[in-house]
């Protein structure tokens, strides 16, 4: 079993920047493919960005250049900074662990551990 606990989130004005945390649980979070994926109201949740076991980084386009995903293995724990925020990043943002699969995924039904997510909110 894996828990997972986001932190990070808040009220920042268009241009500036936060940085999101998702503390893991268990031994092998080394192994797990980690993902953040958002949701705004009335839309579905969508793939933000995804790193592989491995290191390897993955992003939607909608946030590419300004969206860094990184992980720390020792602290079991996962980062999403977040630069140059625009209210369309506004949304509640989701941890996720793949615990099943070698590669990554950006669909969401990959992934089967999910934090509580945090609330972004990016004001014009």
């Amino acid at each position: 079993q894996v828990q997972l606990v986001e932190s990070g989130g808040g009220l920042v004005q268009a241009g500036g920047s936060l940085r999101l945390s998702c503390a893991a649980s268990g031994r092998t979070f080394s192994r797990y493919a980690m993902g953040w994926f958002r949701q705004a109201a009335g839309k579905e949740r969508e793939f933000v960005s995804a790193i592989s076991s491995s290191g390897f980084t993955y992003y939607a386009d909608s946030v590419k250049g300004r969206f860094t995903i990184s992980r720390d293995n020792v602290k079991n724990t996962v980062y999403l900074q977040m630069n140059s925020l625009k209210p369309e990043d506004t949304g509640v943002y989701y941890c996720a662990a793949d615990s099943r699969r070698i590669g990554v995924s950006r669909t969401s039904t990959a992934y089967d551990y999910w934090g509580q997510g945090t609330q972004v909110t990016v004001s014009s």
